[in-house]
């Protein structure tokens, strides 16, 4: 892609943004520069391998913004919970180390609505906000919901240790994978876990004759590590007929209504699943009250899977069929654990989208062409 004169794409990101405040939203301008020692972890593994980070001498390490939603929950949340909502519009900064076309800098203009009285509402108004900037575009949505997952997961018989590994690598769906086929007996454990194992059981000190600690564990954090993997080794095998259930979750893709439907018949087996589909048919509710053409909304269980970690509900996505060359044009989801992690004891349910409006001027343009 072509990059555009960056005028046109600030008066575009201003242009969306004045939407956005003009429906309710005050504007607010996180600082370029954000302090990477609070924040660069809450990004998740794909964003802090590519955040621009530098060594401040008074103020520590210091990172260039990777995105927005972070440092304004982290705002939001030091100034008190109450509900509020939150646009802005600027520049951010990621490496593309995989790919030289993509740009490193580049224009985001947002939306975040901070507010529990009604979740399912605000969920449905950050996507009809976003749907109605984008209406004169060519773009498909997507959306999906990380809860549903998680409410699976949460519902399998599992131990303890081995629900919080598939939890932490819910957005590697690989590694997730392979987990839930090793927890099947249908993938063995590795050769050398298997000889720790043998030796840990056998009362023999699989660090005995390991040599100094090195690397960012402890040995403390080391045995830990070890004495897990001892108490998974006599866990049961994960019945299939749980994988199954897990399966025709992550692999369900339809319509709203469609995939509502089925999660009901599955949540029937899996009750830990039902708060969540309840959860999606008030949201189709609220979609519908706000003019979204909720029959023909596609879902996908497992859409964002492979985004920011901090999303934990309702994700979406609006794309351009017959454009891979280009990234969404915009993106969003729910992220109430967040508030609760920069909350210093308080939390409120919060949900926020990105426009990428440098993406959008393209569509426009293509479309004019048309």
């Amino acid at each position: 892609m072509n990059r555009l004169p960056k005028p046109a794409v600030r008066a575009e990101a201003l242009r969306l943004r004045d939407v956005f405040e003009a429906a309710g939203a005050t504007p607010v301008d996180p600082a370029i520069l954000q302090p990477a020692a609070t924040l660069l972890d809450l990004y998740g593994e794909d964003i802090r391998a590519r955040a621009y980070v530098t060594g401040d001498p008074l103020r520590g390490e210091q990172m260039l913004r990777p995105d927005f939603t972070v440092p304004v929950v982290q705002a939001h949340m030091a100034n008190g919970a109450d509900p509020a909502r939150y646009t802005y519009a600027g520049e951010v900064f990621r490496k593309q180390e995989d790919d030289a076309t993509r740009p490193n800098e580049y224009f985001q203009v947002g939306l975040e609505i901070f507010d529990g009285s009604d979740p399912e509402a605000a969920d449905a108004a950050v996507f009809a906000a976003i749907a109605s900037a984008l209406s004169d575009l060519p773009v498909r949505p997507a959306t999906g919901d990380i809860g549903i997952t998680r409410a699976t997961v949460a519902g399998l018989r599992l131990s303890d240790d081995r629900r919080a590994a598939l939890m932490r690598h819910l957005w590697r769906p690989r590694r997730f994978r392979a987990l839930i086929d090793q927890f099947a007996g249908r993938r063995p454990a590795p050769a050398h876990r298997a000889s720790l194992i043998r030796d840990m059981k056998a009362g023999r000190d699989p660090m005995a004759k390991a040599g100094p600690v090195i690397g960012l564990r402890s040995e403390a954090e080391i045995r830990a590590r070890l004495d897990r993997l001892a108490r998974d080794a006599d866990q049961p095998v994960l019945p299939a007929a749980q994988v199954d259930l897990l399966d025709q979750v992550t692999g369900l893709r339809d319509t709203c209504p469609a995939a509502l439907e089925r999660l009901r018949d599955i949540a029937v087996d899996l009750p830990s699943l039902s708060p969540a589909v309840a959860r999606l048919a008030r949201r189709l509710d609220a979609l519908d009250a706000h003019g979204v053409a909720v029959d023909a909304l596609p879902f996908e269980a497992s859409f964002g899977r492979t985004t920011l970690e901090y999303y934990d509900g309702f994700v979406f996505g609006f794309s351009a069929p017959g454009r891979p060359d280009l990234p969404p044009v915009a993106t969003g989801g729910r992220y109430d654990a967040l508030t609760r992690v920069l909350g210093g004891g308080r939390s409120i349910p919060a949900v926020g989208g990105i426009i990428r409006p440098e993406i959008a001027l393209v569509l426009r343009g293509q479309e004019a062409a048309a």
